[in-house]
C-alpha cells in the first residue's frame, strides 16, 4: 500500500490542468487559417495585397515593439498576436490603400486599442476592426475605392490607381438591384472571390477553409461563426429586398466580410464570451446588427460596426450566462448578491 504519510505533495495555485496550447501556437494556428484567403487574394489583387499585408503586419508588430519598449513592459512581440492584428487589418482594407494608411491603422489598432487597455487580452475592442473603422472615419476615400479584378491589378505600394474601379457585390445589394449584381457577378464567382472587395474578404470558400481549419483545431468553437452566419441567412431568407428569396440570401453570405468576421473577428479570445450559450447570444446579436445596418444604414456593409458593438456586450452577455457553481442553489446565491 501507498504510504501517504510520507507523500511530498506540492501546493501550487490553479490551474492544475495545464495544456500545451500557448498564445503563440493559438495565433500560428490562426496566421495558417487566413494563408487560404491571402494566397487567393494575391491571385486575384496581385502581389500588391502580399505587400499590403506584410506592411500591416510589420508595422503592428512595431508599433507594439515600441510602445512596450519606451513604457519599460516586457516585451510581448513572439507571442504573434500583433501579427494576427495586422494580417486582418489589411484583409478587411482595399488593395489599393496606400502604404501609409495602413501603418496609421495599425498605430490605432495596437497603441490606443490593444496597449493603452493593457495589452492581449484586456482590450475591449477587436483591435483589427477598430483600426478599420479609425480609417473608415478618416480616409473614406481610400478605404472605399475598389478595383473590378478582371480588369487588372493593383498598383504597388498604394500608387496611382490604373485600373477600373467597380462598385463591390454589397453597393449593388445595398441599392436592391439584384438584377444588376447578377449580370456582373453570379453566385460561383461570389462563392470563390473572383469579385471587388477587401484584400482578404472576397473568397468565401477560402475562408470557409480556414474557418474549418480552426474548428477542426479547436482554436475556436462553432457556435459564434454558426450563430452569426446563420442569424444573417435567416432574416435575408425572411426579408429579400429583390429577386427570390434564396439568391438573396446566398448573395448575402457570400457578399462583403461576413465570412471572414465570424470566423475571425467574432471569435477573438478577449472581445467575445466565454460560455457556449452566451457565444450563440453574441453571434445572432452580430447577425441582427449586421442585416439592420446593410439594410437601413448609410454605409452597405455592417459586419464591422455590429462586432464591434457586440464587442461592448461581451461582459453583459458573460454575467447573464454565467452557470451556476456546483453545490450552490440559484435562490441562494441569488440572495448572497443583494
Amino acid at each position: 500500500m501507498t504510504d501517504y504519510k510520507n507523500l511530498k505533495l506540492i501546493a501550487t495555485s490553479n490551474p492544475h490542468i495545464r495544456g500545451s496550447e500557448t498564445t503563440q501556437t493559438i495565433m500560428r494556428d490562426v496566421i495558417i487559417a487566413m494563408c487560404p484567403a491571402l494566397i487567393w487574394s494575391i491571385v486575384i489583387f496581385g502581389v500588391e495585397a502580399l505587400v499590403l499585408t506584410a506592411i500591416s503586419a510589420a508595422g503592428c508588430v512595431f508599433f507594439e515593439w515600441l510602445y512596450r519598449f519606451l513604457m519599460k513592459k516586457p516585451q510581448s512581440i513572439g507571442d504573434l498576436s500583433a501579427v494576427v492584428t495586422g494580417i486582418l487589418l489589411a484583409f478587411v482594407c482595399p488593395p489599393t490603400l496606400p502604404w501609409w494608411t495602413i501603418l496609421v491603422g495599425d498605430f490605432f489598432a495596437i497603441v490606443v486599442v490593444k496597449q493603452l487597455f493593457g495589452g492581449i487580452g484586456k482590450n475591449f475592442l477587436n483591435p483589427a476592426l477598430a483600426g478599420r473603422a479609425a480609417l473608415v472615419a478618416s480616409y473614406a476615400g481610400s478605404m472605399t475605392t475598389w478595383i473590378d479584378p478582371a480588369a487588372g491589378k493593383a498598383p504597388i505600394l498604394g500608387g496611382a490607381v490604373d485600373v477600373v474601379t467597380a462598385a463591390t457585390p454589397l453597393t449593388y445589394m445595398k441599392a436592391g438591384d439584384l438584377a444588376g449584381l447578377q449580370s456582373v457577378y453570379d453566385l460561383k464567382a461570389m462563392f470563390i472571390g473572383n469579385i471587388g472587395g477587401c484584400v482578404g474578404e472576397v473568397s468565401s470558400l477560402m475562408l470557409l477553409i480556414g474557418g474549418v481549419y480552426l474548428i477542426g483545431r479547436k482554436v475556436i468553437n462553432w457556435h459564434t461563426p454558426v450563430s452569426y452566419i446563420g442569424t444573417v441567412a435567416v432574416l435575408t431568407f425572411l426579408f429579400p429586398k429583390a429577386g427570390s428569396s434564396l439568391e438573396w440570401m446566398l448573395y448575402s453570405l457570400f457578399g462583403g466580410g461576413l465570412m471572414l468576421g465570424a470566423f475571425f473577428m467574432a471569435t477573438d479570445y478577449a472581445t467575445s464570451p466565454v460560455t457556449k450559450r452566451g457565444q450563440v447570444i453574441f453571434g445572432i446579436g452580430c447577425g441582427v446588427f449586421t442585416v439592420f445596418i446593410r439594410y437601413f444604414g448609410s454605409y452597405s456593409e455592417g459586419v464591422c460596426y455590429s462586432i464591434m458593438v457586440m464587442n461592448l456586450c461581451v461582459a453583459l452577455i458573460d454575467k447573464c450566462t454565467k452557470p451556476t457553481r456546483f453545490g450552490v442553489v440559484k435562490s441562494n446565491s441569488k440572495e448572497a448578491a443583494k
